[in-house]
């Protein structure tokens, strides 16, 4: 019995890093990562705003790019975008969202003005 627990234990431990972004360091440079770095931020009185970036799963939907998509934000500063899944699980099925969406940082003061816009606050982090 203890045998079989331990190797429960060490298959969720093994299947806990099976995703490829386990333990990935993220890259300093948003640019390399596919996003756009506009201006690195060191403050902690940022906050990330998105919008769902209109991706479908099996290639239908039109997916807003970052820069277009960006100027939405009309004359918020904005740190860093990326394009990022909010890791929620989805049903398989060609047409539903992908979970993809476009992630903006912008100054805390800036949040009212930019969900006024249409956008949400980025909390999957």
């Amino acid at each position: 019995m203890k045998f079989v627990l331990l190797m429960l234990s060490m298959g969720f431990v093994l299947g806990a890093c099976s995703h490829a972004n386990c333990g990935a360091q993220k890259p300093e440079n948003k640019a390399a990562a596919g996003g756009v770095m506009v201006e690195k931020s060191s403050s902690t009185d940022k906050v990330k705003v998105y919008k769902a970036d209109g991706s479908l799963q099996c290639g239908q939907g039109k997916k807003i790019d970052l820069a277009e998509m960006q100027k939405g934000l009309k004359s918020i500063k904005v740190y860093s975008s990326e394009n990022k899944n909010d890791g929620m699980m989805r049903i398989q099925l060609c047409g539903t969202p992908t979970g993809n969406s476009n992630v903006y940082e912008i100054d805390r003061k800036d949040l009212e003005a930019a969900l006024k816009l249409g956008f949400k606050e980025w909390t999957a982090e």
